[in-house]
């Protein structure tokens, strides 16, 4: 809503509880994740999943290698982001991003 109470079309994320899915996470990015994202360079690992049912998308955050945790109702910063999502007929791949949210 802007100030005269007119609806924006503007969104805001909000962010449901962690859901712990399982997939193959790349070591670190090669040649074959720079060709399946075009010239994405921002991006440091790859998931990639059959499970074409993962609700990963654009505007998620992940918890890789660590544990979330709920402390009076906030759950504790997120290690990556999510830069890209490429679905193909059987498979999803997903280019993620490590950040420092502190």
């Amino acid at each position: 809503m802007d100030e005269w109470g007119n609806e924006t079309g503007e969104y805001t994320v909000a962010y449901l509880d962690p859901v712990q899915c399982k997939a193959n996470i790349s070591p670190a990015r090669g040649e074959a994740q720079v060709a399946q994202f075009g010239d994405l360079d921002s991006y440091d690992k790859v998931i990639v999943t059959a499970d074409m049912t993962c609700p990963i998308d654009e505007n998620s955050i992940l918890y890789i290698g660590i544990e979330p945790v709920e402390t009076d109702g906030v759950w504790s910063a997120h290690n990556y982001t999510v830069r890209r999502v490429a679905k193909s007929l059987n498979q999803i791949a997903i280019a993620i991003r490590k950040v420092d949210v502190g």
